[in-house]
């Protein structure tokens, strides 16, 4: 049984949406933890394999509990249908590679992930994909960027680390007006916070192992789009290529999408405070958080934004060794790269997550040897303030 489709706010259709219940009743999601399943007559398998019959087959192709997280998700996002996976690469990668083919040309924004920038510059050129990498806060450069040859566009925004913000619909109008199709990262600022396919975007991807599990728990990833372009373009790579997610983790995300609004909403408020008192301080060169007035592209975040964000980014003073010894003297904050946590982390980019690029490439970011990355957790803000004023005075 599953429940009626209503027009749902997030916070409902994150405890009920599209739930499944066996004859049992259960209150909270069943976890179906098998690999394949058992059909009543040989015809019946035969139908279902033909798509003839509903039902599931196996569960690298899908499962009732990846299912629920699937439906979940897209009552949450306004997606048509999505695939989830097994990480938050796994999604990139999917949504990349199912997008263009030998001869073909990406522009992306140069302000991503490391892994991402990998699959773009390293990996789809070895299958004969060209990429171009732009400063994705000007439309002009995207417009540069454009080829006979461009099928796709790639973004984040937010940007990892350093938050610049990138005006999604203009994108989009771009990538619709050549044929092509626009690729939206969207985890730093949740899905909650913005709404890239309503902005325009074609395809949204995340890191599920972020805000949505948001503890620390499981790796996932979910892809979502309009059904048709998963029906023609993800579902055979994903059916045969195995990027699927397992079914405990999830459950582990469907639990995680139950607390979603109340932890992110907590985390924006802590970041928002904590940008606002490490922008004050004579140690900080720098802070860059999508919640300010001095945010670099504040009218973009005003139009398309919600929200902050849980992230913030700040440049120590005395470089590395100050950024070092901040993060050595924190009590409550955690040295970790990951990212949406229940508990506050801080990253050094340039050491950790980003150390794979080049110096010069780093600098194109703005990210210095002094540059950290906070993620606010859901610890007490004043105890989290007073952590963060006592390290400072190790920096000086």
């Amino acid at each position: 049984m599953s429940t009626k489709k209503r027009n749902w706010k997030p916070q409902t259709a994150l405890v009920h949406g599209g739930t499944l219940r066996s004859g049992f009743g259960e209150t909270s999601e069943a976890m179906y933890l098998t690999q394949g399943y058992v059909y009543k007559t040989a015809q019946a398998a035969e139908a279902r394999f033909k798509g003839e019959e509903p039902g599931f087959i196996y569960s690298r192709y899908a499962n009732p509990t990846v299912d629920m997280f699937e439906k979940r998700m897209c009552a949450l996002e306004g997606a048509e249908d999505a695939r989830a996976t097994a990480s938050g690469m796994a999604a990139v990668t999917a949504a990349l590679l199912c997008s263009v083919k030998a001869g073909d040309h990406i522009v992306a924004a140069r302000a991503l992930f490391g892994s991402c920038r990998w699959v773009v510059e390293t990996l789809a050129p070895r299958y004969g994909i060209e990429a171009t990498l732009v400063d994705g806060t000007d439309i002009a450069n995207w417009e540069k960027a454009v080829r006979p040859n461009t099928k796709l566009f790639f973004l984040e925004s937010p940007t990892n680390p350093t938050l610049e913000v990138v005006d999604i619909s203009a994108v989009a109008a771009l990538a619709n007006s050549i044929g092509a199709r626009l690729v939206v990262d969207n985890v730093f600022a949740t899905p909650l916070q913005q709404k890239p396919l309503q902005l325009g975007a074609h395809i949204v991807v995340y890191s599920a192992t972020k805000h949505i599990d948001g503890q620390g728990r499981c790796l996932g990833g979910v892809i979502l789009s309009d059904k048709k372009w998963i029906d023609e373009n993800l579902h055979d790579y994903f059916r045969h290529t195995g990027p699927s997610l397992s079914p405990f983790n999830a459950w582990t995300l469907l639990k995680g999408l139950e607390t979603l609004p109340l932890r992110v909403r907590q985390q924006t408020e802590s970041a928002g405070r904590i940008a606002d008192f490490l922008a004050e301080q004579s140690q900080i060169a720098r802070v860059i958080y999508p919640g300010r007035a001095d945010h670099p592209q504040a009218d973009i975040v005003k139009k398309q934004m919600s929200g902050g964000s849980t992230l913030i980014c700040l440049d120590v003073k005395g470089g590395k060794q100050a950024a070092f010894a901040l993060q050595n003297a924190l009590d409550i904050v955690l040295i970790s790269n990951n990212l949406g946590d229940a508990k506050s982390l801080i990253t050094h980019p340039a050491t950790t997550t980003h150390k794979n690029l080049s110096d010069e490439a780093r600098a194109e970011l703005g990210i210095g040897p002094g540059t950290l990355r906070l993620s606010a957790g859901l610890e007490d803000t004043d105890d989290l303030l007073e952590d963060i004023a006592q390290a400072l005075k190790a920096a000086q």
